[in-house]
């Protein structure tokens, strides 16, 4: 009767191991997949920004060192957390150029691409609070016992959160 206990606590508990294990892999793989989400939306935005660089030089051509600002910004997409800094400030840039030219803001493909951009921008955020979430629950799993025994047996570091940084968060100012 005692050995049916030890090998049934031991199932359990190898039972309990197995899941915890599978659940850190399945929350790792969507924390992830998130990431991938959010590189993705910046790949759609740095595309689209020549388009709309482009529709706006049809229109404002002697504000050339905003667009090539723009440009710039979008071509040096190395470090993904710094060139976004960038490419919003030269969207921003960009738009506020937009808002001298009446025409620009009423021309169907500048719109378009308005739209668009504030589409992706959205789903940006949206990529990142869903990265958040998820890195929220890894880390949980990670950290409350009994499933942290498993975290640090099989080595499941913690993720860090997507978070902007000091740059992101001052006021921006808009010159010409």
């Amino acid at each position: 009767m005692a050995l049916i206990i030890i090998v049934a606590v031991i199932a359990v508990v190898i039972i309990w191991a197995i899941s915890s294990y599978n659940s850190l892999v399945k929350l790792r793989n969507k924390g992830d997949e998130a990431e991938s989400a959010i590189d993705a939306h910046l790949k759609e935005r740095a595309d689209l920004i020549p388009n709309l660089v482009e529709t706006v030089k049809g229109y404002a051509s002697h504000e050339a060192e905003t667009l090539e600002k723009a440009i710039e910004a979008r071509n040096s997409a190395v470090d993904k957390r710094s060139s976004e800094r960038e490419i919003s400030g030269a969207l921003g840039h960009l738009f506020a150029v937009a808002e001298n030219y009446p025409d620009l803001k009423a021309n169907q493909n500048f719109l378009d691409l308005q739209q668009q951009l504030s589409r992706i921008e959205e789903e940006l955020r949206n990529a990142r609070k869903y990265y958040n979430a998820i890195a929220r629950e890894y880390n949980d799993k990670t950290m409350v016992f009994p499933s942290s025994i498993i975290a640090s047996a099989f080595h499941f570091p913690k993720r860090d959160y997507y978070e902007a940084d000091e740059e992101d968060r001052k006021r921006v100012d808009v010159r010409f």
